[in-house]
């Protein structure tokens, strides 16, 4: 048996009672955390508070040589752990069908996602978000400036009166070519370095909401002009950027009164 366990989004206590029985009960547990990690533990910490042992995998022993999971799924009960879903944003469905195509059982065990945190928190209501996309460091992408697929995806979404979810960069020490060496500091893009990007190379004056540390004891939501977001600080990570389609009157109100936004900045108040 094969289970993933979605870890939710903060800390060893973010799983669910399912996902902690079942990280209990596993004759091993995997755990990839190069998609994204829970910003208010340690894996150490983790295998503390539920008495395991985690054997972490890059993105290589998960991705191109998932052998060792599956070989002890076959024989064993494994746990294959990450931060948020497992299926969603950090998606490993391809480890799901090779263990299917082993005759390997599997289930998931979901968790809180940055996705439906990000509409919880903002008060921006979750069936009006499009596609959502990703931002990478200019580094990463090998061009200057903001990848006009991210741009597209935006004004796709815009067009449809939808709003964006914009998940930011992660570079995990070791992980890729273009990240931080191994022993040096893990890489997180930050929601003022996002949102001064998108002012500068799509639209300054509109509106977006930083989201940093969903899931913890001290979320920060602000919402803007990408142009002022750009100038402020919100503290250690993780970050996500959001930005608002077509606002129904509540979801105004809520930028305003839940996320501060400057009352002019909203266009259904202009």
């Amino acid at each position: 048996m094969l289970t993933f366990i979605g870890l939710g989004l903060w800390d060893a206590r973010s799983v669910t009672v399912e996902g902690r029985e079942a990280l209990r009960a596993a004759d091993r547990v995997f755990a990839e955390f190069y998609t994204s990690r829970l910003a208010g533990t340690t894996v150490d910490a983790l295998e503390a508070h539920h008495d395991v042992d985690i054997e972490l995998r890059d993105r290589a022993g998960v991705e191109r040589d998932p052998a060792a999971i599956l070989d002890a799924a076959e024989d064993g009960d494994v746990a294959f752990c990450t931060a948020g879903d497992t299926m969603i944003s950090t998606t490993h469905v391809d480890l799901r069908v090779r263990a299917a195509e082993r005759g390997i059982d599997t289930r998931v065990i979901h968790g809180v996602t940055a996705q439906s945190a990000a509409s919880s928190l903002t008060g921006l209501q979750n069936y009006r978000f499009g596609k959502a996309v990703t931002l990478p460091f200019e580094y990463a992408h090998g061009a200057d400036g903001t990848p006009q697929s991210v741009i597209d995806g935006i004004e796709a979404n815009r067009e449809r009166g939808l709003h964006t979810l914009v998940y930011l960069d992660i570079k995990v020490a070791g992980s890729s070519p273009a990240g931080p060496a191994e022993g040096e500091p893990d890489e997180y893009m930050t929601a003022d370095h996002a949102a001064a990007a998108l002012a500068r190379d799509w639209d300054e004056d509109a509106v977006g909401v930083a989201v940093a540390r969903a899931g913890g004891p001290d979320p920060v939501v602000a919402a803007d002009a990408l142009s002022a977001l750009g100038e402020r600080e919100f503290g250690d990570p993780l970050h996500l950027l959001v930005v608002p389609g077509e606002l129904h009157h509540l979801e105004a109100e809520a930028l305003v009164e839940l996320a501060g936004c400057p009352r002019d900045a909203v266009p259904a108040f202009e």
